[in-house]
């Protein structure tokens, strides 16, 4: 793997980095679930939406190189960040102190990991190649029956819950730590800026959660 150069050879810089592409990442969460909470409109609203993305190729192909190479960027900066740490402290303590940090910011090094096989899972499941995780067929046109049969399944329920429960805690301490790379760290702005990581996280976690839950309650069918 390249390393950087210059400016984002630096902490500060790979910081800047790892601020940018989550930023990149935490708009696209945040529209890509306000797209599918268009199944609680039935299926012509979520269908038509999902024919929608398809319209224009060539926007929906740059947006996927955008967010490709933000993942990219995201995970390759976090992996040096994790190694220079490693580097500068090789001895470690002989016992840990979490007073000034929080259970997200402690389990990241476990829910970005966790996180890239459910993403990985969840494309292969609902979009390329569209794998049937039970006694059904995938459709490659109707996107609201695969969402519905898909949910109807409880261990398949449950691994979206559990996933958005990490992706809730990786969002949280993320969106933190983005704004006080990008210098939102003034003293008088500590505690909005916890109000609005807090707030972000849990609106995805209410809207991730309310599809496969409301399937399985019979809400969604």
């Amino acid at each position: 793997m390249a390393q950087p150069t210059g400016f984002l050879s630096t902490t500060v810089g790979q910081k800047a980095l790892m601020a940018l592409s989550g930023l990149a990442l935490v708009g696209f969460v945040i529209a890509h679930m306000l797209g599918n909470l268009q199944v609680f409109l039935g299926p012509e609203a979520l269908n038509a939406y999902a024919r929608s993305l398809r319209a224009v190729p060539a926007l929906l192909w740059a947006a996927r190189a955008v967010l490709l190479l933000s993942v990219v960027a995201h995970v390759s900066t976090a992996i040096r960040l994790v190694q220079r740490a490693a580097a500068a402290r090789p001895q470690g303590y002989r016992q840990a102190h979490h007073a000034a940090t929080t259970y997200a910011a402690r389990t990241m090094k476990i829910s970005g990991p966790l996180l890239a096989l459910f993403i990985a899972y969840h494309l292969a499941h609902l979009t390329f190649p569209g794998v049937a995780m039970g006694g059904y067929i995938h459709s490659p046109t109707d996107v609201y029956a695969n969402v519905v049969a898909g949910f109807s399944i409880p261990w398949v329920a449950g691994i979206y819950v559990v996933a958005q429960v990490l992706l809730a805690l990786h969002l949280y301490h993320g969106i933190w730590s983005m704004l006080q790379s990008l210098g939102a760290s003034h003293p008088r702005i500590v505690q909005p800026r916890r109000a609005l990581a807090q707030g972000l996280a849990l609106l995805v976690l209410a809207g991730n959660l309310s599809i496969p839950i409301g399937v399985q309650l019979g809400v969604v069918r």
